[in-house]
């Protein structure tokens, strides 16, 4: 007859979305994942069968929370749809700005990681930006109703460019990129739309 589990999932899920977020699949060892956890190396196994198993339980905490941010800042119903997408873009900006330890976004990390040799990163990120394309699409067709964005603009495309720019400012910051020079960008951004 099996144990009880002696943990707390959600925590041990949470302690190995950090050390993979902050090293990246590769570099975090099982061990790294043993100390970060608590757990030993059986109960791992058993809880999550390997390293992969708990990493994809981690992205998918990580995109978990990610996208009910986005879709609580595109979704606002006290808020009018340009002004939704204002503050989205202003949100991402300014906490990729804040981001001192430079780990950048966890989905675009393990993209350009893994894609290509793991399927299942590849699925489950792909899945994720669709996700956010199609709510970011949803505000601007709104915003375009509300005449406060071009109606002759695709609002697919737009969410595309919108979505390139996020994942790019991303990328520039983890390049050394200063925030002083990432904020305006997006300023720039908006008023092209």
């Amino acid at each position: 007859m099996p144990r009880p589990r002696q943990f707390d999932e959600a925590e041990v899920i949470a302690a190995a979305r950090e050390e993979f977020w902050t090293r990246g699949y590769a570099c975090t060892s099982v061990d790294d994942l043993i100390a970060a956890t608590g757990l030993g190396k059986g109960s791992l196994y058993g809880a999550f069968g390997d390293k992969h198993g708990l990493f994809l339980r981690a992205l998918d905490d990580y995109i978990g929370t990610r996208m009910a941010q986005i879709r609580d800042e595109l979704g606002d119903p006290r808020r009018q749809a340009r002004d939704r997408l204002v503050r989205h873009l202003r949100a991402q900006v300014t906490a990729t700005a804040a981001d001192k330890m430079l780990r950048g976004c966890m989905m675009a990390n393990s993209a350009a990681e893994l894609s290509g040799s793991d399927v299942a990163v590849e699925r489950v990120v792909g899945r994720a930006y669709r996700q956010w394309r199609a709510l970011l699409t949803e505000c601007i067709e709104e915003a375009q109703r509300d005449s406060a964005i071009d109606t002759r603009r695709d609002a697919r495309a737009l969410a595309t460019v919108l979505l390139a720019f996020l994942r790019g400012q991303d990328a520039l910051h983890q390049g050394g990129v200063r925030p002083a020079q990432l904020k305006p960008a997006v300023d720039e951004l908006l008023a092209l739309l």
